[in-house]
């Protein structure tokens, strides 16, 4: 027999033979027979090589727990973690493709990867909404995803005030939603939605807005947004409104419209209603209104400063000086107080009005034309004096 080979009892299975001769093995010898120190170097030498073996097993482990740990941490971490790097509004056009979006978005948060994996699980490229989104401070990138997933945009103000003509309201409003001014002004000149809300023509329309500041979503669309305010129009009307409108006789659109003529002769609030007042007693008699900022609406000359005789003659249907009773429609988005000063507007004889040569915005009174002479005359010569000449 070779010397080394190893042999296995037939009397004691599994235990190892040692050879009797020197660094060898007998197929004779087992350790009933010769219980020697080589079987007992082989136990300990087999328990030496176990124990490294766990050893190792257990490093590994350590390892693999350790590793797993820190995955487990830079998961937490990258997808729940905060991601907004600082509080901010996103706007995010319907007309931007995915990679615009990834401009605005990246730039305002951390964890790219994580946010760039979930982006691609949620298939957000071919998904993403239009919208205003608020980035706000503890958002991880799991909640940025899906809010530009599903569309939880946030509502924004939108005022309107201080304009007389559809392409200014076009746009002012234009910089406060997702519709560029051109969009905005085909509808609001729209007959076919005019009729559909039952006005007379899309001038007479422009009635139904109301200077106040609203909540609408940024992407609201243009005709969304005149249905919506025609519902507000409604409501503002139905509150009170219709049954002190009575006492005038005139209609929602003439309210409107003498309202807005107020409005342009005085941002005195105590002052509109005997304003009011004056044109009331004008059409009462059916004496022209003669009012001077219906001849700027007519020649589309909102910077004239002075009204001359040769302006008075200019033909148009919101000229009053040459046209008895209102004119078509608004010449301007009147103010609330100057509506409400039309359903309360003052009793009294006055039938002329001028401004007062003092220039602090408010008005003299006459009850006769020789009296507003003299008022139109000192306010005239202050004018001059001023070098006031249009």
């Amino acid at each position: 027999m070779k010397k080394g080979k190893l042999l296995i009892s037939h009397r004691y299975n599994l235990i190892p033979l040692l050879a009797s001769t020197p660094g060898g093995f007998s197929g004779s010898w087992s350790y009933k027979t010769y219980p020697g120190a080589k079987v007992e170097k082989f136990i300990i030498f087999a328990k030496n090589i176990i124990k490294e073996m766990k050893k190792t097993l257990l490093s590994i482990f350590v390892v693999a727990l350790v590793v797993g740990a820190g995955v487990a941490t830079w998961g937490i971490i990258s997808f729940k973690g905060n991601a907004v790097k600082q509080e901010s509004e996103l706007y995010i056009s319907k007309r931007i493709d995915y990679e615009a979006l990834m401009d605005s978005v990246k730039p305002r948060i951390g964890h790219h990867f994580a946010f760039d994996m979930y982006a691609e699980r949620l298939n957000l490229k071919e998904s993403f909404k239009p919208g205003h989104y608020l980035l706000e401070d503890g958002m991880d990138v799991i909640e940025i995803v899906r809010m530009l997933k599903l569309g939880l945009q946030s509502p924004v103000n939108v005022t309107m005030n201080n304009v007389k003509i559809p392409a200014q309201l076009a746009g002012k409003l234009s910089k406060q939603i997702d519709a560029d001014s051109v969009e905005i002004v085909k509808v609001l000149t729209d007959k076919k939605l005019a009729d559909k809300l039952g006005f007379s023509s899309p001038l007479t329309m422009f009635s139904i807005f109301l200077p106040n500041t609203y909540e609408f979503y940024w992407t609201v669309t243009p005709e969304e947004f005149v249905e919506r305010m025609y519902k507000e129009y409604k409501r503002f009307w139905e509150n009170g409104r219709d049954e002190k409108r009575k006492r005038t006789k005139l209609n929602r659109v003439e309210v409107m419209t003498l309202a807005s003529i107020v409005y342009e002769e005085t941002r005195k609030t105590d002052e509109m209603p005997r304003v009011a007042g004056v044109y009331m007693n004008r059409l009462r008699t059916g004496m022209p209104l003669q009012a001077d900022p219906t001849i700027k609406y007519a020649m589309q000359d909102f910077g004239l400063r002075r009204i001359l005789n040769r302006h008075l003659k200019y033909p148009s249907p919101y000229n009053t000086y040459i046209n008895k009773g209102l004119p078509p429609s608004p010449i301007c988005m009147p103010s609330i107080e100057a509506i409400d000063a039309v359903l309360n507007f003052e009793k009294h004889e006055y039938i002329f009005f001028c401004a007062r040569p003092t220039f602090d915005g408010y008005h003299n009174f006459a009850k006769n034309y020789s009296e507003h002479l003299r008022n139109a005359r000192a306010y005239q010569a202050e004018l001059n004096k001023r070098n006031i000449k249009k």
